[in-house]
């Protein structure tokens, strides 16, 4: 595409008060952006009212579409729009798709199957532990994770998928709600070169757009819209990834949700999940099944999992937290014998000492 035509479609998504749903309107009527500035007054206001016609053809953004013209000659980046082949083709099929997205990374993966991962921002560790196990596994399974970049079990997620990228699997997409060229929050932002280096990350938002609550419901739709199915792996009752899941539900997609315990407030909103007709899953091989994915997960890692559960002390443990006290009465060893062999299975990663004497089970 020109940088003429190009700057056109810029332009149309660049003009306050023109939405989605007008831009996608004046498209079916004129065909292009620059048949849309193209045209006389009288024409458009067939489609558009008065006030809206004026500030379409008088709205001065010549210093935002040369910054975005500009930001796309760098290597790795990329302006999409409805007319090019690499958009999304699933968010098609999806509520309010954007006319345009800016990318970074390789468009390739907007195109692959792929499962979305959302959650909590406050996640426990087991939940982030979760996400992570849970995207490794789907990666390697071939299916490219896409999340928001948010910090908690969205993070998680991508670092989980990036795995499944170093090895030539699928990778990830992360889907933000600021401009491109803005991260948020901005401990993500190493994690967010990883993802441009090995997946990609896009968003609808002109370039210097900052992090307003407003942006992040609509990213979610996106999220929803390019997955064939959602996990949501922790979530409280009011929690966005709820958001994410209604969206998915609603575009057709599959709904998942990992249960926890009652006592958990990050449970909540995964168990209402449950309750309402998402499936419940405990192993990536559930998802895979559900979606009728052909490939399975690495055997290797599934005998790694039925070792874990082996395990006395991991057995012992279960879900939730548990006092060293609560663990030697279950397990019948002794305080000093029960740290020994704690220790090594904190050094492995499998549990997780916390705040108050406490240990949590982390896979």
């Amino acid at each position: 595409m020109s940088n003429t035509a190009l700057a056109a479609w810029l332009r149309l998504t660049l003009i306050p008060g023109i939405g989605g749903e007008t831009q996608r309107q004046l498209l079916k009527v004129f065909s292009d952006p620059e048949a849309i500035f193209a045209a006389t007054p009288s024409a458009l206001r067939g489609a558009l009212g008065g006030g809206m016609v004026e500030r379409l053809l008088t709205h001065d953004c010549a210093k935002e579409i040369d910054a975005a013209l500009d930001w796309a000659t760098q290597a790795g980046n990329h302006l999409l729009t409805l007319a090019d082949t690499e958009y999304p083709q699933a968010l098609l099929t999806a509520a309010d798709p954007p006319i345009l997205l800016y990318v970074k990374g390789e468009v390739a993966w907007l195109n692959r199957p792929a499962c979305a991962i959302v959650g909590s921002r406050n996640a426990t560790k087991q939940g982030e532990a979760n996400a992570e196990a849970f995207a490794s596994a789907l990666s390697s399974a071939g299916l490219t994770i896409i999340s928001g970049l948010a910090a908690g079990i969205d993070a998680a997620a991508h670092r989980g998928s990036l795995g499944g990228a170093l090895a030539g699997k699928a990778s990830t997409v992360a889907v933000i709600g600021t401009g491109i060229d803005r991260i948020y929050p901005a401990r993500n932002e190493g994690l967010a070169r990883e993802i441009a280096a090995h997946g990609t990350i896009i968003s609808e938002f002109p370039l210097g757009t900052p992090p307003l609550a407003a942006n992040f419901p609509r990213r979610n739709r996106l999220i929803a819209g390019m997955a064939r199915g959602c996990l949501v792996v922790e979530a409280a009752k009011q929690s966005g990834s709820l958001i994410t899941a209604r969206l998915a539900a609603e575009a057709g997609r599959e709904v998942f949700a990992i249960p926890g315990s009652i006592h958990s407030p990050q449970s909540k909103g995964c168990h209402a999940l449950i309750k309402q007709g998402a499936k419940l899953v405990e192993s990536a091989q559930d998802i895979l099944e559900e979606l009728r994915w052909e490939h399975v997960v690495n055997p290797a890692a599934i005998a790694s999992v039925r070792e874990a559960e082996t395990d006395p002390i991991l057995i012992a443990l279960g879900g939730d937290p548990c006092d060293l006290d609560t663990l030697a009465q279950r397990t019948g060893l002794a305080a000093d014998g029960l740290l020994a062999q704690l220790l090594p299975l904190e050094l492995d990663g499998r549990v997780a000492q916390l705040p108050g004497g406490r240990y949590q089970r982390l896979n």
